[in-house]
């Protein structure tokens, strides 16, 4: 389930920005809202029938019962965590909007690190071996894109300069 929802994470983005150039309209801020609004209401629905299905709502109420900090703030977690999260996608989506799907997937490969060390120092959190492991893979990742592209810059630069070189007449 786990890599099925990276998958699908993954083709997400490139969809939106598909559909952002399928548009019979010029995108504007207000049309990314839109997008946002009607993706959220439709993973709102998705998620709360299965929900249903599974009788989920009955283990909140048990998980806020026994929430170590007490009921309203387990509530008070949940409701600021969906708000987050909104804003994320939001960012997302915006970031697709104003430069592009890849752009987008590189910020949110940079913060995952980010957030696991942060989680770490401010919240005390253990850093696991799968933290460690998730952190290694996310830079690395980073790392070799931005490397690829360094490599790829330097190519495009030579070929240029060559083109420029045998432009000239001696």
């Amino acid at each position: 389930m786990t890599v099925l929802a990276a998958a699908l994470y993954g083709l997400m983005l490139p969809l939106v920005e598909l559909s952002y150039h399928k548009a019979k309209q010029v995108m504007t801020y207000s049309l990314v809202m839109e997008y946002q609004l009607v993706m959220s209401i439709s993973a709102t629905i998705f998620c709360t029938v299965g929900m249903l299905v599974n009788k989920d709502f009955q283990a909140i109420r048990r998980e806020a019962k026994e929430f170590d900090l007490g009921e309203f703030k387990y509530y008070l977690v949940l409701v600021s965590s969906g708000i987050l999260w909104q804003c994320f996608f939001l960012g997302a989506i915006g970031v697709i909007f104003c430069a592009s799907a890849l752009t987008s997937g590189i910020i949110v490969s940079v913060m995952l690190p980010v957030t696991e060390v942060l989680a770490a120092i401010f919240f005390k959190e253990k850093f696991s071996a799968e933290k460690g492991v998730s952190l290694v893979l996310s830079l690395w990742g980073f790392a070799s894109y931005f490397y690829g592209e360094f490599k790829q810059n330097k190519k495009r630069n030579q070929n240029q300069n060559h083109e420029m070189n045998s432009h000239i007449i001696p």
